[in-house]
């Protein structure tokens, strides 16, 4: 059997109505992959497939849902063929310290971000081993490494994804799959603008926010280089990758950082900035 073009391939992403997922399905597309876009909001994601074309297509998908997902393999090989990567990128966030967060809200970001990204790898594993190929690339966070107030159960699941992640890549080391995890910052995604309008959130906004092409582009060339792990920016993720392990000097520069969190936010809120979300731009 011939070796498929690495510029045509199926992918499969999740969380892919808008925001960085939709970002991702439409870089693939001018790539030259086939992608199957999904999301809980089954409305939006077929909006967005009947905008990027006949190389698109969508099925409603909440990844919390092992038949679901068992649903959307199924579909994305009816349409286009078996799934070569699958891009895990769907998530939620509940803004607010942790005491003022009800228990259930705690629950749904651990049962989204990280249940439902073991589900979909879960799902993903016997289907890809079967076929002797895949790719398995998870979006993370850069809160992944490093404890932030006002993200406490948000970081914690991301800490638990990266661990996740890397524990599955190391059990099937000696399998056909590539494994890689990437890192975004900030994003001007739905997610800013919840996080815009709560103070406990204002360290979002102490770096500048990437774009969702931004992020989109970095993900889309990891289809091709597969790399294991991506943080960007890469000098300041760096940074704060090593600044994460040493608890001491996270306490000392977080007030400094917070500090600058919330000026950048007061300055938005001054200037209008009531939607930091956007599509614009084009895929590369």
């Amino acid at each position: 059997m011939s070796k498929k073009p690495e510029n045509d391939l199926v992918v499969l992403v999740t969380g892919a109505a808008t925001g960085i997922g939709a970002a991702i399905a439409e870089t693939a597309i001018v790539r030259g992959h086939r992608v199957l876009l999904t999301d809980v909001d089954a409305d939006a994601v077929h909006a967005t497939a009947r905008r990027l074309g006949d190389r698109a297509a969508a099925v409603p998908l909440d990844i919390r849902d092992p038949d679901g997902w068992g649903a959307a393999f199924d579909a994305a090989e009816a349409r286009f063929g078996p799934v070569d990567v699958l891009i895990n990128n769907a998530g939620i966030i509940h803004t607010g310290n942790t005491r003022d967060l009800s228990l259930k809200q705690h629950r749904d970001i651990v049962e989204v971000n990280l249940l439902g990204t073991m589900t979909g790898v879960c799902a993903a594993l016997p289907r890809m081993t079967a076929r002797g190929r895949g790719h398995i690339i998870t979006i993370c966070s850069m809160s992944s490494f490093l404890a932030l107030p006002g993200y406490a159960t948000y970081g914690g699941t991301k800490h638990a994804v990266r661990a996740f992640h890397h524990a599955v890549a190391l059990e099937e080391r000696h399998g056909p799959l590539d494994f890689t995890i990437i890192h975004p910052p900030s994003t001007r995604t739905k997610m800013l603008d919840q996080e815009l309008a709560d103070p406990t959130s204002a360290i979002a906004f102490a770096e500048k926010a990437a774009t969702p092409q931004a992020v989109a582009k970095v993900v889309v060339d990891a289809i091709a280089t597969k790399p294991v792990e991506v943080v960007f920016p890469v000098l300041a993720g760096r940074v704060q990758r090593l600044a994460g392990t040493l608890p001491l000097l996270i306490r000392w520069l977080m007030p400094l950082v917070e500090a600058r969190g919330r000026r950048q936010r007061e300055r938005l809120i001054r200037n209008g900035s009531v939607g930091l979300s956007t599509m614009a731009g084009r895929a590369e």
